[in-house]
């Protein structure tokens, strides 16, 4: 009843306005989010439901969401989307249709180095159906933007792919609308080549990032990159910093030369002129998807009064706009702060948006008095994911035998060196629990005896130039644990860490014993002394906790009930190993028949303790004789409790 209440609110506001006006006005990209290099690699707490209620107190209505919809699909012919991407993407719907928050899914499966090829057709059409039918019975509050910026594609061959694509979701869903946009990066100026296509549906969108020597300034992603610190907005002579010799005879150059004619209010109103006669002319709803202009080398005083421009000349002439980015390096923060929304918002930049400042306070660092999880499942909220990773799997959401809940961390194949990062956003204060001799406690399994990996913390970097990021660390190896394929319990007080150096500026700096137990940025798992080429490593509930209070912890740290996981390998060929997990000591039997009830497998045994067990199993039955294929069934049994799996053999 609720969604079809929604449903009919905003079927009379979109009745009611005229034919090329949008729904909605203000809006931010939430970049950064699902633009991972996979599913599994999706920091979900990056935003929060709290992230969407700031952005429309503000006075936003609608949110821009990146997704990199290749990386989450799998090869051809099928480009099946990872499950999990769809997940996310409910929870964040549900989310927006709660809000009524309209919320364009952006297909930003986009690299500025590679050209848009005619060749990537058929993917596109593969991910946009099963987008459409994962969601066409949504509120209309859901969009569909076919593809971000293409660019290096003829504008007919990509209006016709477009046209295509168009063709594919419509024969799933006829009731989304779908935001479709230019070659030439969705450049204004490409606008006029694109055609009428044959849908009514539609929203045209453009992005705008003119004079891009102002906006890109200090922008690495360019080539070359544009190493220009300073330039004003508006252009002031006076003010120019001069041409690095680099960029002398580059294209760089030229926009350097020609910003005394650009970098003012009168030419960039006439660059939105252009989108503004398209409008018009075509009597189209239009949308400004991105503008914004690059943080590090410019002011905020010079931000704001071009961001003040743009956007009020945009709403002059009816044009939504969505800005580029809420967080990051065109985002609504502080330089260099922690992007916390209570603390560190550019109050500047959000009055020349003409949104609703927030209230701000002064952010204090205090001591951490109690424990922490870091990963659960999920990696917490208030950290972001940071990790290194020459070549290699990192998966945070790996299915194979978790600890506990639904996931665990899978890491294997990479070079010595990579690491797991998880960086601390505010940074975090542990010498109180250092004091109070708390501990990082994990639980890690890995299938090679002889691994060695470190885990660590590092401080801050601060504006010192004597100072470095120096790291505490911990060697886990087999003097410390036995790596056996099982879930192996791991504690390591925070006080036995050792101060170990620091590696900045591309050299290595021996420890100086500056470790900052206050400053506390990162939280680090690391192939210090070798590479994981086939080695793999799983971890699961990463906590700082009080061993004072362990047995509380361990609760946590178990499965809440008597368990039997699923076997690994399952399907597998001569061996499988069986995992269980006990909440009291007790008496176990686990046994497995074939589908026609006969027993081909039983192992007993009492006075097991609590806590994981593994068996492991072979193609075989008691008697020594090889089991055929098929499917088996394996039950656990202890006291008054049971659970069964089906297992599957093959050879």
């Amino acid at each position: 009843m609720k969604r079809m209440i929604l449903l009919i609110k905003l079927a009379i506001l979109i009745s009611s306005l005229p034919a090329a006006e949008l729904p909605f006005k203000r809006g931010f990209n939430f970049s950064e989010w699902l633009q991972t290099s996979s599913a599994t690699q999706i920091q979900f707490t990056r935003f929060t439901k709290q992230d969407l209620i700031n952005v429309k107190n503000m006075g936003c209505d609608h949110v821009r969401l990146p997704i990199h919809l290749f990386n989450m699909s799998g090869p051809a012919p099928d480009f099946t989307i990872n499950p999990l991407l769809f997940t996310f993407l409910d929870q964040i719907i549900d989310w927006a249709e709660e809000l009524e928050l309209h919320l364009i899914l952006d297909n930003h499966s986009f690299d500025v180095t590679v050209d848009t090829s005619p060749e990537i057709l058929d993917q596109l059409v593969a991910v946009w159906k099963q987008l459409a039918t994962r969601y066409k019975d949504r509120s209309p509050f859901i969009y569909y933007e076919i593809l971000n910026e293409p660019h290096g594609i003829n504008d007919n061959t990509w209006n016709n792919m477009q046209q295509s694509i168009i063709d594919g979701i419509r024969s799933i869903d006829d009731k989304h609308t779908i935001v479709v946009g230019p070659a030439g990066w969705n450049s204004y100026n490409n606008l006029k080549y694109m055609p009428e296509y044959t849908d009514e549906n539609l929203i045209y969108t453009f992005h705008f990032y003119d004079p891009f020597l102002f906006t890109h300034q200090g922008a690495s992603w360019v080539d070359p990159p544009i190493n220009i610190s300073g330039v004003p907005y508006p252009y002031d002579q006076s003010q120019m910093p001069g041409l690095p010799a680099n960029l002398q005879g580059t294209w760089i150059e030229y926009i350097y030369n020609n910003y005394h004619v650009e970098g003012n209010d009168n030419w960039i109103k006439s660059q939105i002129d252009i989108a503004v006669d398209f409008k018009q002319s075509r009597n189209v709803p239009l949308w400004c998807g991105e503008f914004g202009a690059f943080i590090p080398n410019s002011t905020t005083e010079d931000r704001g009064r071009w961001l003040q421009t743009v956007r009020s000349y945009l709403e002059e002439n009816d044009i939504a706009w969505s800005m580029w980015e809420l967080t990051s390096g065109f985002g609504i923060y502080e330089p260099g702060s922690n992007e916390l929304f209570e603390y560190d918002v550019n109050i500047p930049i959000i009055e020349a948006l003409g949104l609703n400042p927030p209230e701000q306070d002064e952010f204090i660092l205090k001591p951490d008095t109690t424990g922490f999880n870091i990963y659960d499942d999920i990696i917490a909220a208030k950290i972001i994911e940071n990790s290194w990773l020459p070549n290699g799997i990192l998966n945070y959401y790996s299915l194979e035998q978790p600890l506990a809940g639904e996931y665990c961390i899978f890491w294997t194949g990479v070079d010595q060196y990579g690491s797991i990062g998880l960086r601390f956003s505010p940074i975090r204060d542990l010498s109180q629990l250092v004091d109070e001799s708390y501990a990082i406690d994990f639980w890690a399994r890995c299938n090679y005896p002889n691994a060695k990996i470190d885990i660590r913390f590092l401080d801050t970097k601060t504006e010192n130039p004597n100072d470095h990021p120096w790291r505490m660390h911990y060697t886990i190896d087999a003097g410390v644990t036995e790596w056996n394929g099982e879930w192996q319990h791991l504690q390591i007080p925070l006080d036995e860490f050792t101060e170990h150096g620091s590696w900045d500026n591309d050299r290595w700096y021996n420890p100086l014993g500056e470790f900052d137990w206050t400053q506390i940025q990162f939280f680090e798992i690391v192939a210090e002394h070798h590479n994981l080429q086939g080695i793999n490593f799983y971890f699961d509930n990463i906590r700082v906790i009080d061993p004072s209070v362990a047995h509380v912890e361990s609760e946590m740290s178990f499965p809440a009930r008597f368990r039997l996981f699923q076997n690994y390998p399952n399907p597998f060929n001569s061996s499988t190993s069986i995992q269980f997990y006990l909440k009291k000591p007790g008496k176990v039997s686990l046994t497995i028949f074939n589908l026609a009830g006969q027993k081909v497998f039983e192992f007993e045994q009492d006075g097991l303790t609590v806590g994981i067990h593994s068996i492991d199993c072979f193609a075989e039955d008691t008697n020594k004789n090889q089991l055929p294929s098929g499917l088996y069934i394996c039950r656990l049994e202890s006291e008054n409790e049971s659970q069964s799996r089906r297992i599957l053999l093959l050879k």
